[in-house]
């Protein structure tokens, strides 16, 4: 299924990415609705044209009215709305989400809904500030998109998908197995997150704004973390977390011992590495 103006967007979730996605769907021309726990989230959104329209409540009549159905909500909130609401989409509409995870939610889902087909995404953007009241579809002009297919997926779906990153203007669009986006995810996103934590914890941080320079704040930009949905990313992709943090403590404990052995060999050398890899992010 190709994406057009004739298909109705519903978002389940009016946070900062379910927000973010409804005002860019929105600025394109689709008619987004939304539900949210609050009605305030639904006023606010409706009153600066983010959406067309929302409730709180979830019934049938109301879910199916959309052909495409966007959750922005934690996973293990996403697998019980599924399973509690599974029989309200309308027959065909295609199911995607936003979720950082996948191993433990796509098969799921996909082996749950007989009559409407579920594909994964992720899209790899964010801020670290919450609600639709800082929805800002700009956060994804720069960003990267991730779609996740499973063997169960059509190519319409998967085409699908694609065609909401490029109406949101991603500016990198990538296909992975919801086993391969796991295992990166869990470096690139889940593995920063515990180092900026560990920085953030390590050392009483009191008064280290009065001297810290550019390097300590960038790489501490994302300690300012909601602990709940962290939480549960990390432990609901445990292992390729733990692989990751077992690859990074092998490094830094090579630094560690070269510097303690004054290996000026291998420190630069790792040094040079580093400056040759952080370079591919330049081009």
């Amino acid at each position: 299924m190709t994406l057009t103006k004739k298909h109705k967007i519903l978002i389940v979730g009016l946070g900062l990415i379910g927000g973010s996605y409804a005002m860019g769907l929105s600025q394109k021309g689709y008619e987004v609705g939304a539900i949210s726990l609050n009605q305030d989230d639904i006023d606010y959104a409706i009153n600066n044209n983010i959406i067309k329209h929302g409730q709180v409540e979830v019934n049938k009549e109301y879910v199916s009215l959309f052909d495409v159905v966007v959750f922005a909500l934690y996973p293990k909130i996403l697998l019980d709305w599924i399973n509690k609401y599974k029989t309200y989409f309308k027959k065909g509409a295609i199911i995607t989400d936003v979720t950082g995870i996948k191993k433990d939610i796509v098969y799921k889902i996909q082996e749950t809904l007989s009559e409407n087909e579920y594909i994964g995404a992720h899209p790899m953007a964010g801020k670290e500030v919450y609600g639709v009241i800082n929805a800002d579809n700009n956060i994804f002009k720069k960003a990267n998109y991730i779609v996740t297919p499973t063997n169960s997926n059509s190519k319409e779906a998967i085409e699908l998908a694609k065609d909401i990153g490029k109406e949101l203007e991603f500016a990198n669009i990538s296909i992975l197995s919801p086993e391969k986006h796991d295992e990166m995810i869990a470096f690139l996103s889940q593995l920063t997150h515990c180092i900026a934590v560990t920085l953030m914890t390590c050392k009483d941080s009191e008064n280290l704004k009065e001297y810290t320079g550019d390097s300590f704040r960038d790489l501490t930009r994302i300690a300012a973390i909601n602990e709940d949905m962290w939480t549960e990313l990390f432990l609901m992709n445990k292992q390729d977390l733990l692989n990751e943090m077992e690859q990074f403590e092998i490094e830094f404990d090579k630094l560690k011992n070269a510097i303690k052995d004054e290996n000026v060999d291998t420190i630069k050398e790792m040094m040079r590495l580093s400056t040759k890899r952080r370079q591919y992010f330049n081009k």
